[in-house]
């Protein structure tokens, strides 16, 4: 499960392939499960979007 101050890499990201590869520090998971962090402007969606742990 991931938290608050993870270090993630998008695997893949629906409807946003430029964002494939990035990383970024998870900074706020929101009430309906979205991962937002320093990534960009948009939030991961578990169970839809691909994405790894690199450093907790």
């Amino acid at each position: 499960m991931v938290k608050i101050g993870d270090k993630i890499k998008i695997i893949f990201m629906e409807g946003e392939p430029q964002y494939s590869g990035k990383t970024g520090v998870v900074e706020h998971i929101d009430d309906i499960g979205q991962i937002h962090g320093s990534w960009g402007g948009c939030a991961l969606i578990p169970d839809i979007d691909k994405f790894e742990i690199v450093e907790k």
